[in-house]
């Protein structure tokens, strides 16, 4: 039944009778997921094949496969043509042509797509999709703003999505991006979204969203060591505070001055932009990458080529002559510790690290920790060096088998695919460094060619 009113904002009579009604309308118990066989079988019923299905985690996604066992593709030439296209798009990749899900596109026709998939498995699947050749494909709603999956229809079971932190409630872009992936371009007149009731679903939320305006954009300007450093390569302090006036942030603010935001209010933002700013500055000055005439130093030149999430800690580590430049299984791993963000427990499986690996990663974390206390005084975020996630990157240096690390690391292939790829990228910005640093930025050009190979990326 259609959850509005026919043309006005409100919900529809019927749908206001279910919510008031005495029993509550549940497809399944708290914690489980609903029969998305059922579900998928009255879809095909009424010729709204294929879905999209959004759901919670990335866990719901791959157990949602299994609840599909009875979706049996009765189209012998579909079949046929699906398993020969996922034999040439898998099929000279090991690690996805054996993907335990792959039973589930030939077989049943769905598939599970997320971040902890691998590249070349979320490539098949959006292939495949867009060749007609699924009937469904369950996804997180971080695919409503990236990924294009042609769907006729679009099903959700939630009003709210995870922002990183925490379940925030869907604003109306995050809500039009996902209904808006309803209806093929050339092939549906019509697009269909489903909402289907559930714990997790606040129908009058949706309801509002459906007529609610577009969520404000907002300024995503940070000010950071990367940037301070680029923006001293050819401008002055004064030119910079004039640039930051100009930014995208201050066009949102003199844009939102008719819904009442005060000039001060417009002048507090500014200043804090700026104050981060002059905020930077004194720390590089201190840590010698500024001269006293806010002039970039030789250190600072060279630090500017560093384009990574910590910049000066691993400048400052290049400076000490911490990293070990002669094992390039090694230096990978120990910028991975770098890059990793994800919460570690380093107990684990410490008695499987490599000695060698240890003892460099707590070199670094030593030479460091003076910098680093400094960097935290001044009120400078300061990521924790861990060794479990160098330990999976130095065993995938060191040519040992996929499936055996993530296991062993207790990660998924996309997460770890993911730090491979950022720790290669880190690199790449210490190989350019050839002129200052030439044994490091050698070592590091070869490291990359150590990790960066199939499964990660299809060409190496």
């Amino acid at each position: 039944m259609p959850l509005l009113a026919t043309g006005k904002p409100k919900l529809h009579d019927k749908i206001k009778g279910l919510i008031k009604g005495k029993h509550r309308v549940e497809l399944a118990r708290p914690g489980n997921l609903p029969p998305m066989g059922d579900i998928l079988r009255m879809l095909k019923k009424f010729t709204l094949l294929p879905a999209l299905f959004f759901l919670k985690s990335r866990a719901d996604c791959d157990q949602a496969l299994a609840l599909c066992r009875q979706n049996t593709d009765n189209d012998q030439g579909r079949f046929i043509a699906r398993n020969q296209r996922i034999e040439e798009l898998v099929g000279q990749i090991p690690h996805a042509a054996h993907h335990k899900q792959r039973w589930a596109l030939e077989r049943l026709a769905v598939g599970s797509h997320h971040s902890g998939q691998l590249p070349a498995w979320k490539l098949a699947l959006e292939t495949l999709m867009s060749e007609g050749l699924l009937d469904a494909v369950f996804a997180t709603s971080t695919v409503a703003a990236g990924v294009n999956f042609p769907a006729r229809t679009v099903v959700f079971f939630n009003s709210d999505r995870f922002n990183g932190i925490e379940f925030v409630p869907l604003d109306a872009t995050q809500f039009h991006q996902m209904t808006g992936r309803a209806g093929r371009r050339g092939m549906d007149r019509i697009g269909f979204a489903l909402a289907i009731p559930g714990k997790y679903l606040d129908i009058h939320h949706v309801a509002r969203l459906f007529s609610a305006p577009p969520a404000q954009v907002a300024s995503k300007i940070q000010i950071n060591f990367s940037m301070t450093l680029n923006l001293l390569l050819s401008h002055s302090p004064q030119q910079i505070e004039n640039l930051l006036k100009r930014s995208f942030a201050a066009y949102l603010m003199a844009h939102t001055r008719k819904k009442g935001l005060t000039r001060r209010q417009m002048d507090n933002v500014q200043h804090r932009l700026k104050d981060e700013f002059i905020r930077h500055l004194h720390f590089l000055k201190e840590s010698g990458f500024v001269d006293q005439d806010d002039r970039l130093t030789e250190d600072g030149k060279w630090a500017s080529q560093l384009r990574i999430d910590q910049p000066l800690l691993v400048a400052e580590a290049l400076r000490l002559d911490l990293f070990p430049k002669t094992d390039p299984g090694l230096f990978a791993a120990v910028i991975a510790a770098f890059v990793n963000e994800k919460e570690t427990d380093d107990r684990v499986d410490r008695p499987a690290w490599p000695k060698d690996l240890v003892k460099s990663v707590l070199q670094v974390k030593k030479g460091l920790m003076a910098f680093s206390r400094h960097m935290t005084l001044s009120g400078f975020p300061v990521r924790t060096l861990n060794v479990h996630p160098a330990a999976a990157v130095y065993a995938w240096a060191r040519g040992g088998d996929w499936k055996a690390i993530v296991q062993q690391a207790r990660i998924q292939d996309g997460d770890f695919s993911m730090l491979i790829m950022r720790t290669a990228d880190n690199l790449r910005h210490i190989r350019s460094l050839s002129n200052t640093f030439p044994e490091a930025a050698a070592t590091a050009g070869q490291a990359i060619d150590l990790i960066m190979r199939v499964p990660v990326t299809p060409e190496y």
